[in-house]
């Protein structure tokens, strides 16, 4: 889903009409996922392979992939999400994608929750989500995967958030 732009006409005095771009564009700005230092050339982009755990308690423990936080460094109005897939999975079948606004003071707001499959080299744009009145919004969780369905593992992405004012 894509937001059009608004934009104000304005008769100048030569009689020509300019467009000005209205407030409707609010200016976004890529967060740092959490311990990133904002080095190289897209410190904002996070690529992951989702792995299943291994042995024999890897349902419980071991390094999975499937969580990434991005830390949100000031209030904004609003955030927009993204994921690329750079590689699918061997098996058929589709993987799940949530998003959470997590809160200051405790808590989280699911923002997504679908099933996707998208060929490599496409994705979505999530968003833009508004926090609840009264809720500062501290970090962006992606989660992508699923602990109990090995069907959810063994593809690429990227992902990246933006806070919009």
């Amino acid at each position: 889903m894509f937001r059009i732009s608004r934009s104000l006409a304005v008769l100048c005095t030569s009689g020509l009409i300019l467009t000005v771009p209205g407030t409707a564009n609010a200016a976004c700005k890529f967060l740092l996922p959490l311990g990133g230092n904002g080095s190289g050339p897209e410190p904002h982009i996070v690529k992951k392979r989702v792995e299943r755990p291994k042995g024999l308690i890897g349902s419980a423990v071991g390094r999975t992939n499937w969580n990434t936080d991005f830390v949100v460094d000031q209030p904004y109005r609003s955030f927009k999400l993204f994921f690329t897939a750079d590689s699918t999975n061997d098996e058929p079948g589709a993987y799940p994608i949530q998003a959470y606004l997590k809160f200051a003071g405790g808590g989280s707001m699911k923002v997504v929750d679908q099933q996707m499959k998208p060929p490599t080299g496409t994705g979505a744009k999530f968003g833009p989500f508004e926090a609840p009145a009264g809720q500062g919004v501290s970090q962006v969780n992606f989660k992508i995967g699923a602990n109990n369905d090995p069907k959810a593992s063994g593809f690429s992405y990227r992902i990246s958030v933006q806070g919009c004012n």
